[in-house]
């Protein structure tokens, strides 16, 4: 076969690779590094990860028979090649895009996808219930979970592992050892996996000795046998303190995680283990692209690229423009002036904008990993002690602590500040990584005081205010750009109360927003005034507390008030808003438009605010609906909540 033809052409499916030699095999690899970096180039996504289990993944699926046997991939972001070999290689130009692929195992998508993810740390506990299942129903296929050192942080791998033992099931979990999450690994497991990492000759020893145990004429199966026990012993030696070990699990490695025949060998010697059994494979992030290789921090997860050139940083002294970059500034800027400021995150230091604190102030920055429940009720710890602790944590995955913002914060009236990136909408990762829910599930909750800033000024204000808070304060803000400030944005804030963009007194129409949805409510109000319908803007600010009696006026002095919400509906502002007009008997009708109450697939923030009609256009449409509905000229029929 020439070497210009593509293998990859070749595999319809897991089946497919066993056709492939040897040196095949190592060509295919060759071939998909490439076409990952060729379409994350495009596309954007996870590189790093992608690239380092490019070897495992091919050897996974030469010894397990998908999709009977099921593989089970901890956070997903590194299942490119698994996606690739499962016959989903044509349509892999579509990854991440508005109706394409998922860059994240999809249930929906394969018969080969076995489980939804997308956070840390639940792999384990899946694919033990995949496997309990399976043999609850008689079956006796397989069950693989794959997780990173990294996602070992989080408290319920453990649990997990802890149930694993006590069930005795031949659960396979190969540990992912790269050295990195997201940020780069802390604490006392990355030590002790290096500690195991480094006694690799135990594994040689064991391989070499079996060979030669079963080579022997005549004996050899009797004193293969025979030597288990002595086998056990030398383990003893060299493993005194093995945590694997201890929960019930065979323990198998490190494996050199680039070699696939090796893998391939110890893969089926697992697969006929029937006991759980954790398979420790040191992988390398970034594998096959120079530049993830030096630098595989910067390139987890990419917009687009040059291939030849790598990523293109800002310029230097270049001002980060994002919301993200003016939290950075506004922590800073604050804890130069306040010793007492501390910083938390959990495995996003570069992410969540707090790099350039750690460099500034090291002793007051905390990375606890993948452990948003441990960093929420670290931050407790810390407030009680009298620091201002602000837990820096992506939306989506303080779902992942709401028991510790209820139980450990606000029950206590705590001083911790959730700084919430990526509130709302989010680019390109689907489901389980927009941050629609953190109104909805933390509105009710006492004592939390919820901000919602529209530009870099407003945020810092609010943190500023946030800082001399008694209790607990959550902001939440886009994955985005700020806009241009506007002179409302520097009014002092009052609390529970929000501030006028727009406010002439005469139009017949409110549009009342979170400040996420400030550029889109003002190209509807733009859009409104070419159709004589004239709107006032009012940035709400303050989701909670709200001073209802200023509310309740708001909803008496205009006929229509539209409450606008990057969020989904139910739980939401618009319905709590709507709530209390009803109850004061407000005479302004209340419309309330959201996100909706469905799961929210990939795009960018632009198509996905246009699909849910959040967009200029959108709210001008829906507003101009009602206004002629309410004149007879149009059929739309509006409830009133």
């Amino acid at each position: 076969m020439a070497e210009s033809e593509s293998l990859l052409a070749r595999i319809q499916g897991p089946g497919d690779l066993k056709t492939l030699s040897l040196q095949e095999l190592n060509r295919l690899a060759r071939e998909i590094r490439h076409l990952i970096v060729s379409t994350v180039s495009r596309n954007g996504g996870h590189l790093a990860s992608n690239l380092g289990v490019v070897e495992l993944t091919i050897a996974l699926h030469l010894v397990f028979k998908s999709p009977q046997d099921k593989i089970v991939w901890d956070v997903g972001h590194q299942c490119y090649t698994h996606k690739l070999l499962t016959g989903r290689a044509v349509e892999f130009a579509s990854l991440r895009t508005a109706g394409g692929l998922a860059g994240f195992p999809k249930t929906a998508e394969s018969l080969h996808d076995a489980f939804n993810t997308g956070h840390a740390s639940t792999s384990i506990s899946a694919a033990l219930g995949l496997l309990a299942g399976e043999r609850l129903s008689g079956g006796r296929n397989r069950v693989v979970a794959v997780i990173g050192d990294g996602a070992l942080t989080g408290g319920q791998a453990y649990e997990a592992l802890s149930h694993a033992g006590q069930l005795g099931l031949p659960l396979v979990v190969i540990l992912n050892d790269n050295k990195m999450s997201i940020g780069r690994n802390v604490g006392g497991l990355s030590k002790y996996l290096s500690r195991l990492s480094m006694k690799g000759y135990y594994q040689s020893f064991r391989r070499h000795f079996d060979a030669m145990a079963k080579r022997l004429p005549f004996i050899g199966d009797v004193f293969f046998a025979a030597v288990v026990r002595l086998k056990r012993a030398v383990k003893a030696v060299f493993y005194t303190d093995n945590f694997f070990v201890d929960l019930g699990f065979e323990y198998v490695g490190p494996i050199e995680g680039h070699t696939i025949q090796r893998l391939a060998e110890v893969l089926r010697d697992v697969r006929a283990l029937n006991r759980p059994v954790v398979v420790h494979v040191i992988t390398h992030k970034g594998r096959g692209y120079e530049f993830a290789e030096h630098d595989p921090l910067t390139y987890h997860g990419v917009g687009t690229f040059s291939v030849n050139q790598g990523l293109d940083g800002p310029a230097e002294g270049a001002r980060d423009n994002s919301f993200t970059g003016a939290f950075s500034r506004a922590i800073l800027a604050a804890a130069r002036n306040d010793r007492r400021i501390t910083a938390v995150c959990a495995a996003m230091e570069k992410g969540t904008g707090l790099a350039p604190f750690k460099k500034e102030f090291p002793d007051r920055f905390f990375d606890v990993g993948i452990a948003e429940g441990h960093a929420v009720t670290f931050a407790a710890g810390l407030a009680v002690r009298g620091r201002r602790p602000v837990a820096a944590i992506y939306s989506t995955f303080m779902q992942r602590a709401v028991d510790q913002v209820i139980h450990d914060v606000c029950l206590q009236n705590l001083p911790v500040i959730f700084a919430l990136d990526r509130s709302g909408f989010v680019n390109d990762d689907g489901e389980t990584h927009q941050g629609l829910f953190d109104i909805a599930l933390f509105r009710t909750v006492p004592n939390l005081t919820i901000l919602a800033p529209a530009s870099e000024t407003e945020l810092a204000a609010m943190l500023d205010w946030a800082l001399t808070a008694a209790g607990p304060c959550m902001i939440r803000y886009p994955k985005g750009a700020c806009p241009p400030e506007d002179a409302a944005f520097h009014r002092p804030l009052e609390k529970g109360r929000g501030v006028w963009i727009r406010e002439s007194g005469k139009a017949p129409c409110c549009l009342a927003f979170t400040g996420s949805l400030y550029q889109q409510v003002m190209e509807a109000a733009a859009i409104l005034d070419a159709r004589n319908i004239p709107a006032d803007c009012y940035n709400l600010r303050f989701l909670k507390p709200v001073d209802e009696a200023y509310l309740t006026d708001i909803m008496n002095r205009y006929a229509l008030v539209v409450f606008i919400e990057e969020g989904v509906k139910s739980g939401g502002f618009g319905e709590y808003a709507a709530e209390l007009g009803s109850r004061h008997c407000c005479k302004g009708k209340i419309l309330c438009l959201t996100a909706g109450d469905d799961f929210v697939p990939q795009g960018k923030r632009g198509e996905l605010l246009s699909q849910a009609g959040l967009d200029g256009q959108g709210i001008a449409r829906r507003v101009s609906e009602w206004v002629e509905y309410r004149n007879g000229i149009g059929s739309a029929l509006y409830r009133t909540l």
